[in-house]
């Protein structure tokens, strides 16, 4: 069982969103996202459905074409294949948790925004 809180688990990066994996199964994976304002996690469509809980702070979390406009309290359920991404307006903290976890070849979208600096890089 794991039992943390943000506040232990909190550390932010300079250059990009930080995501603190707390639990990772062949059925789910739960983690603590911290991002500085204007940070994001670039559009992509994996094959996996994802829960996002905002902790602290705004930002808009993408689901398909609908940007939802999130804060303390806000629920977003993105279904499995759909587009997502999450921007921070202000320091964000969320959980994310994703079922089933999505391998290495789904998260190629997310590599290749975070390194053009890309919100919505070309899904292929």
């Amino acid at each position: 069982m794991v039992a943390t809180d943000f506040t232990s688990e909190r550390a932010f990066e300079d250059d990009r969103f930080r995501a603190s994996v707390l639990h990772e199964s062949d059925s789910q994976k739960v983690v603590m996202g911290y991002f500085r304002p204007g940070q994001f996690i670039p559009v992509h469509a994996p094959d996996s459905q994802v829960a996002i809980t905002v902790h602290s702070g705004k930002g808009v979390v993408r689901e398909g074409e609908t940007d939802h406009h999130v804060e303390p309290g806000s629920v977003v359920v993105v279904p499995a294949g759909e587009k997502r991404g999450v921007r921070a307006e202000t320091e964000l903290q969320a959980t994310l948790v994703t079922a089933p976890p999505p391998g290495e070849a789904a998260h190629e979208p997310v590599r290749r925004g975070l390194e053009r600096d890309e919100f919505e890089p070309e899904l292929e």
